[in-house]
Order: structure tokens, then C-alpha cells, then sequence
């Protein structure tokens, strides 16, 4: 079977390593695996190194949706039995699932369009779902909440969204002692660091670490004088974020760390990860690998995560943008460590039982294998 992915992003963050993640498993298989995106894109280079099939564009002109790039797009898609499309942000007009349905409605191609979100953002428009309704065409959800909301709010029909969890790598994100002492090596941080706070994403403003910022510089002069911040990623706010942990008094109580291939390492050095993120989220890589690794979560409420984060249970959850109610979540996290170990240990549970990604990749596969008859 022909496995198209499409990433119209140049970013790399947790759906792009969930592709290429992906990708190697559908490679291991036996699958052919095909991938449309940028060029010189993160994931077009990874995927190419995998073995996949690497189709690229130009990232700018492609909004024209000129003659050049719908030769491009429906070239590739051509080639594929299925064609998974990660429901991007539109930008100048320019819609990726809108613009493959395009190329294959007036190419009457039978590659069945796959538009794939766990993410709601209200101003959303259905046609980034169902950009033709006389296209072969599936819808998947990632979370229970995502799919929800597609029936309700956009009236997709209940046989066209299918619901798959993503999961995550429970065998890798799993605590190990020699491993820890090698992140102590790579992140060093102030001896008395505690607790130590993660933060791991693309720096932008979605991802509210400016108030995660302003919730640190209460812990410190407040219940937590020693808490620690890690931040890890890259964006376009990166350079404004350090301003501001200046500005706030931080600098002894906030690290900055490059994005990395292996978070695994970063999960060794925390005592909690936080998600502060203010809109258009769904269920996280992030959070599962945290809680696959025993690492509690505090959570913004929002889209699938009261999905894995059971507030009291698996972790806490927060009014998105409430500073306030970030802190005292954090506080409270920390009030016990018998507390915090018991979290953890209920969120590797759930992990175990629910998320487990070798177990999900191949649900998708045999989703795949079902809707084309292959």
C-alpha cells in the first residue's frame, strides 16, 4: 500500500516527529511511504534519510496555487492509496487539505484524502476537513473531543471521522537510571533546583509561556524561591521570552535548551511538565511522553487533554491564560512528594493501558487497510 503524508509546515514540533515517527513504522512494514512538504523542510530531510518517497514545494509560492505546484501536488498524490493531511493553520488564503482535495477532484484521483486534527480552533472552516463532499475522503480525530465537536459543529458525518489515538512510544519513555545520570550531564541546572519545571514546544505565542513565566516569577518570591524552569524548543518568540525572564528577575531560575530529537533525556531531569498553552491544542505528544515517563503534568484544560490528564489523578488541569491558577496547581504538585509519585505512577498506568504508539501506528494501519481494501 502507498502511504502519502502531507506536511505543509517547515516547523518541526510534535506532529512533524509523529510523522516521521510513523513513517518508519509504515517503511517497517512493508508499506511504501510518500511525503509532500517543503523543501528544505525538517521533516522532508528526515523522512527522506528514513527511505520514504519525498515530494517538495515551495513553501511560499504554493499559496499562489499556481499551475507549477497543483502539477506538483497532484503528482504525488497520484501515488498514493492514502493521503494524510495534518489540518494546518490557513495562511493567505492558502489551505493544505483545500488545496490536495483541488488536485484530486479535478484530477479524479481515487487517493482517499485523509485531513487529520486533534486540535479545534473555532474559526476553523469545515472545508479544511471536507474541502469536496464527492471526493474520497475520511476524517481523523485524534481525541474523542476533536471528533465530538466535527460531528456537532461542522455535521461530519459519524462514518466519515474516525477516532485514533496517537499514543507514545511507552518503551522508550520509560524511567532509567543510567539514562538519568546522562541528562544531569547534558542539563545542567543550580544544585538546589526545585522543583524542576519543564516546558517543551515551539516558541510562539499559542504556547502561553509568557505566563508560565509570570506564574514563575510568583513561585519564586513566593512559596518555591528555588523552582527552575526549563524551556525547550525554538520559534519565533524566543528572543522575546528572554527578555522577558530578565525583565521578571529570572535569570537564575530559568534555562533555555535547544529542541531535541531526544525529549527523553529532558523527562530525566524534571519533576513536572507544564503545558500552558492558551488555544488551539488536542492531545499532546508532550503530555503522554511526560506521563509515560512518570513525570506529573499540569495542564491547560483544553480539547483532548482531560482525555490522559485526570485532574487529581494523572495531573492537573488549568484555566488556560490563569496565572493564578497555574501556580497554585504547581504548588499543590509539589505540597507532597508522596503525591507526586503516586500521579506519576497512575500516569504511567494509563499510558500502559490506553496510549501505547507501536499499538496505535498499527491501528492506523489496519484503518488504512480497511477503507482502500488492500
Amino acid at each position: 500500500m502507498n502511504i502519502g503524508f502531507i506536511e505543509d509546515t517547515p516547523l518541526r514540533g510534535g506532529t512533524q516527529i509523529w510523522v516521521t515517527e510513523a513513517a518508519q513504522y509504515f517503511l517497517n512494514k512493508g508499506e511504501n511511504v510518500i511525503l509532500l512538504a517543503p523543501e528544505n523542510s525538517w521533516i522532508a530531510k528526515i523522512c527522506e534519510e528514513a527511505g520514504a518517497d519525498v515530494h517538495t514545494y515551495d513553501y511560499d509560492k504554493v499559496v499562489s496555487e499556481d499551475a507549477e505546484n497543483k502539477k506538483i501536488w497532484t503528482e504525488t498524490l497520484k501515488l498514493c492509496d492514502v493521503a494524510v493531511c495534518t489540518v494546518h493553520p490557513p495562511r493567505n488564503g492558502f489551505h493544505c487539505s483545500v488545496f490536495a482535495g483541488t488536485c484530486i477532484k479535478e484530477a479524479g484521483l481515487k487517493t482517499i484524502l485523509m485531513p487529520k486534527s486533534g486540535t479545534i480552533v473555532p474559526d476553523y472552516l469545515r472545508e479544511f476537513y471536507v474541502p469536496y463532499e464527492n471526493i474520497p475522503l475520511k476524517v481523523i480525530a485524534i481525541t474523542e473531543f476533536t471528533r465530538d465537536y466535527m460531528l456537532d459543529t461542522y455535521k461530519i458525518p459519524a462514518e466519515t471521522a474516525e477516532l485514533i489515538y496517537q499514543g507514545t512510544e511507552v518503551q522508550l519513555f520509560t524511567p532509567n537510571a543510567d539514562r538519568k545520570k546522562e541528562a544531569f550531564k547534558r542539563y545542567v541546572l543550580p544544585e538546589n533546583a526545585y522543583p524542576v519545571i519543564g516546558c517543551i514546544g515551539t516558541y510562539e505565542k499559542r504556547k502561553g509561556q509568557v505566563v508560565l513565566l509570570q506564574s514563575m516569577k510568583d513561585l519564586v518570591n513566593g512559596a518555591l524561591p528555588n523552582a527552575h524552569l526549563v524551556l525547550v524548543g525554538e520559534g519565533p518568540d524566543e528572543a522575546m521570552l528572554k527578555e522577558k525572564v530578565k525583565e521578571f528577575g529570572l535569570s537564575d531560575n530559568v534555562s533555555f535548551f535547544e529542541f531535541t530529537r531526544e525529549p527523553v533525556y529532558i523527562f530525566e531531569r524534571l519533576d513536572m511538565l507544564v503545558l500552558s498553552s492558551l488555544y488551539k491544542e488536542g492531545l499532546p505528544n508532550v503530555i503522554l511522553e511526560a506521563m509515560s515517563m512518570k513525570t506529573p503534568v499540569v495542564s491547560s484544560r483544553m480539547a483532548g487533554v482531560p482525555e490522559a490528564v485526570i485532574n487529581g489523578e494523572t495531573g492537573f488541569m488549568v484555566e488556560p491564560g490563569n496565572k493564578d491558577e497555574l501556580t497554585e496547581a504547581i504548588i499543590n504538585l509539589c505540597s507532597n512528594k508522596d503525591v507526586l509519585k503516586q500521579i506519576g505512577e497512575n500516569g504511567r498506568r494509563m499510558m500502559e493501558e490506553k496510549f501505547d504508539k507501536q499499538v496505535q501506528f498499527e491501528e492506523f494501519l489496519q484503518y488504512f487497510h480497511k477503507v482502500t481494501g488492500k
